[in-house]
């Protein structure tokens, strides 16, 4: 089964590359150049997992889109791909809920299709848990959670 995830860098060598390799690997990536298509490409295509540069050439950040995407929904899984290679760029990456951060150049899109099936592997763990969730909640008479 072909798993889907939306790809945002600036560079359109990077994802076209990256296209190409993972499709070995059952993923079709989503390929956007534009941060400001991220949320309404997800929305619009119902992906829940990312792959996302930190360095987007624009005053927004791969961290600062992170961020916005937890706080909307925070079971969407965000795998950083970033040249930005310090200390600080992982640390907010993993503070911030990143499910993993790679650097480029990647040696190997085996490890990316490693984070990407750990991704997939987390949401679809939310994705039961909630489910139960509203199993439990509807048999005790209360409203299930809406959108689940």
């Amino acid at each position: 089964m072909t798993r889907r995830v939306l790809h945002l860098d600036d560079d359109p060598t990077i994802t076209r590359l990256v296209h190409e390799g993972l499709v070995r690997y059952d993923f079709e990536t989503l390929p956007i150049h534009d941060p400001e298509l991220l949320i309404p490409t997800l929305v619009d295509q119902g992906i829940r997992v990312v792959l996302l540069d930190i360095d987007l050439g624009t005053d927004k950040t791969g961290l600062d889109w992170l961020v916005d995407l937890k706080r909307m929904d925070g079971g969407i899984q965000v795998v950083m791909l970033t040249g930005l290679v310090t200390n600080h760029s992982v640390l907010a990456a993993m503070r911030n809920g990143a499910a993993d951060c790679l650097f480029k150049p990647v040696d190997s899109l085996s490890a990316v299709a490693q984070a990407l099936d750990g991704a997939f592997a987390f949401a679809d763990h939310w994705k039961f848990r909630l489910h139960e969730l509203n199993r439990r909640l509807q048999r005790s008479g209360q409203p299930a959670l809406a959108g689940r």
